[in-house]
């Protein structure tokens, strides 16, 4: 076929630079072939896009308290609460300051209320039952029943969407090196401006590995965290052999060994578990803990101790309380109360992410981000403004408002072409921060409502079990709501150090006190 005017000028565009041709591409795939309507995800306020044949969608706009072709126009009292509710930063504000003012609530009726509020109406931006998962990008049974998978808030982005993550933006993300060399490497020290400390970091790793335990084996988005919860199987284990191989099966208590006259955790030998240690290191040095890597690092390996040793001395306070009660019930009602102790220290933590943000991650983890910036892209995650509109969230308009400043925008918008093509994982790090932390708006605001449904949604917050009989009666439920991170550690060990979250000040002075002082 001979060479038209037309298909000379098409052939040209063969020599062009790749970000031309990707433009060219882009127009091609726009003028013949019809793009997936929900690639552009049309859908607001929550809102679901269903697709119908090639080219049409509508939108179910069920109990959004919106309606309209996409679900924008809102009802009455969606357009009252729009107008008088604050802003997230000026909510944030609120409960951060005005010390005098939550003073007189907390003193009053008004205290119990308005902690309903906030907490029921932060929990529930967070569906249950659960919705998708990684292998669904629609509600089905399977979803929801195959625990195996961890679950998801948004769909994944359409596989036959004409670009990574939907319409726009480049037609190749950046380069995951490129993005962590650039963006995400610690370059100095950055002091937290709260002043968390190690042990505040190991205390939210301990914690969050009963639930987040991946199994990349598997393949992406499964979890070995079958719970799916704060179920302590990282003290306990997280299947009945492993707890069973752990236990005493006398007084309820868990294995240990006598190390210079104080308790540690038994090793492999005693209590035969998988652990992970390097093949260097002998059997009669790993020690036997609930979940296998925490004897990888000192941190972790320092909260199992004390959880362990915790775990038998409440054991011996409720066989003083009931000497008729067996193994099996100082074991299960111990575990209860260990269960409520983390509970309610681990409330606090989640509000006080201070330790994630851009140019603040050790060159020694540089594969950890950068893997997981790849199974982000594997798993197909929404643009990081369409989870900013799921969580009720202002989306950016520009990256320059992103950043807060123009130098690192200019070169966000070069590598991604648009605001709204922003990947998930790498704009939580890099979004500018609120005053006084080194965090933004959206790790709080996304973060805070997924620990308070898991606090809500766990059996021994409901009315069920949270009373004295559940913990032993009267002694374990003081236990329980008596709970600081100081007795943890003050209650077992030979004397009380400094304990907190955060790095002493300038001026401290180490003293030692005795467990009566508590």
């Amino acid at each position: 076929m001979p060479l038209t005017s037309l298909s000379k000028d098409m052939m040209l565009l063969v020599f062009m630079n790749n970000e031309t041709f990707h433009n060219f591409d882009c127009i091609f795939m726009a003028c013949f072939f019809l793009v997936n309507p929900c690639c552009y995800y049309p859908c607001q306020n929550r809102g679901i896009c269903v697709r119908y044949g090639l080219d049409r969608y509508e939108c179910d706009c069920t109990r959004t308290g919106f309606y309209g072709e996409n679900c924008t126009i809102p009802e009455f009292w969606s357009r009252v609460f729009q107008l008088l509710k604050p802003s997230p930063n000026a909510v944030h504000y609120i409960l951060t300051n005005f010390d005098w003012l939550w003073d007189i609530i907390n003193r009053t009726f008004l205290r119990d209320w308005l902690m309903h509020k906030v907490l029921t109406v932060r929990a529930n931006l967070i569906p249950s039952p659960p919705t998708y998962n990684s292998k669904y990008d629609y509600l089905n049974w399977e979803a929801y029943s195959n625990i195996t998978y961890y679950t998801r808030l948004l769909p994944p982005v359409p596989q036959d969407c004409p670009k990574p993550l939907g319409t726009k933006g480049k037609m190749k993300l950046p380069d995951p090196k490129l993005l962590v060399e650039k963006f995400m490497l610690r370059r100095n020290f950055r002091p937290d401006p709260q002043g968390t400390n190690l042990m505040f970091a190991f205390f939210a790793q301990h914690f969050t590995h009963q639930f987040f335990r991946t199994h990349n084996r598997v393949g992406l988005g499964f979890t070995k965290g079958l719970a799916h919860g704060v179920d302590a199987g990282h003290i306990y284990g997280d299947t009945l052999d492993r707890q069973l191989d752990l236990r005493l099966h006398k007084d309820g208590k868990l294995k240990y060994q006598v190390v210079n006259g104080e308790i540690y955790p038994p090793t492999v030998l005693d209590a035969p578990v998988k652990m992970s240690y390097p093949p260097s290191v002998p059997p009669e040095q790993q020690l036997a803990i609930g979940q296998e890597v925490y004897g990888l690092l000192p941190g972790l390996s320092m909260y199992a101790t004390l959880w362990l040793r915790e775990h038998n001395r409440v054991c011996d306070i409720l066989k003083q309380e009931h000497p008729t009660w067996g193994d099996e019930q100082l074991f299960q009602t111990s575990r209860l109360i260990i269960i409520g102790k983390d509970f309610l220290k681990s409330c606090g933590f989640f509000f006080s992410l201070g330790t994630f943000s851009g140019h603040n991650i050790h060159p020694v983890v540089r594969k950890v981000a950068e893997g997981v910036i790849i199974e982000s892209r594997e798993l197909r995650l929404q643009p990081f403004n369409e989870y900013r509109k799921r969580f009720n969230l202002k989306p950016y308009t520009s990256f320059s408002e992103f950043t807060g400043e123009e130098e690192m925008a200019k070169v966000l918008e070069k590598l991604y072409g648009h605001i709204d093509a922003l990947e998930f994982y790498p704009a939580l790090l890099l979004e500018k921060t609120r005053p006084g932390a080194i965090f933004g708006e959206s790790m709080v605001e996304m973060g805070a409502p997924f620990s308070l449904k898991g606090l809500m949604g766990n059996p021994i917050c409901s009315p069920e079990y949270w009373k004295p009989s559940t913990f032993g009666g009267k002694t374990g439920f003081d236990i329980v709501n008596s709970a600081t991170l100081k007795k943890l550690v003050c209650l077992n060990t030979k004397w009380c150090p400094y304990v907190s979250f955060h790095t002493p000040p300038s001026d401290y002075k180490q003293q030692r006190t005795s467990h009566g002082e508590l």
